[in-house]
């Protein structure tokens, strides 16, 4: 069933369609929460909270064509809601930067997937040095693959400065990741990490 037939059913009330809607975006929601708050438990409610919304929502969507944007401005705009109650209400605890990452599993050398783990760990840790407009930039466009017009309506900005944005945000992100790991070659992943 395309993506126009989908949300037709999803939008007159069939749960069935409404179900593979959800799975089939399930990952990128949770990974789009993920990048905002960077804990994995908090991401999967989050990522609940924002299914809600956009069940209440989706009679707005018109034009199939842009569900894909569509869903990941109802996700970022529930995002930055969130992180503003949290501001509003900070957590009893910090939450360590260990716990910001969790370990997949199946993969068949576990030093392997340790190296691939530290590396993530080590990308989430450096886009939360980033200014938030940077990060978001970064999540938007490497992490989410958003194009940068798309991006550019999102945040309200222009397409030049999304592009010149996105550029020294790359680099940001690159210096934090390699302060953090030591150097080029100083620290456990070395130069590959970026």
């Amino acid at each position: 069933m395309d993506q126009s037939e989908l949300l037709k059913r999803c939008q007159n009330g069939d749960e069935l369609a409404w179900e593979v809607l959800v799975r089939q975006h399930q990952g990128r929601i949770c990974s789009i929460a993920y990048g905002y708050v960077g804990e994995q438990d908090e991401a999967m409610d989050l990522a609940q909270d924002i299914f809600v919304r956009v069940f209440k929502s989706l009679h707005t969507c018109t034009d199939p064509e842009k569900f894909q944007s569509w869903l990941i401005r109802i996700s970022r705009n529930a995002c930055i809601d969130h992180l503003r109650r949290r501001k509003a209400r900070p957590p009893l605890r910090d939450i360590p930067a260990e716990e910001m990452v969790a370990l997949a599993s199946g993969g068949p050398n576990p030093e392997d997937e340790w190296y691939r783990s530290s590396r993530r760990k080590l990308v989430h840790r450096a886009l939360h040095r980033l200014s938030e407009i940077n990060r978001e930039i970064i999540v938007l466009k490497d992490i989410q693959g958003l194009p940068l017009e798309d991006i550019s309506g999102m945040l309200d900005l222009p397409l030049g400065t999304v592009k010149s944005r996105s550029s020294r945000a790359r680099i940001e992100l690159a210096k934090a990741i390699t302060e953090m790991d030591g150097g080029p070659h100083g620290g456990p992943l070395g130069a590959e990490a970026v």
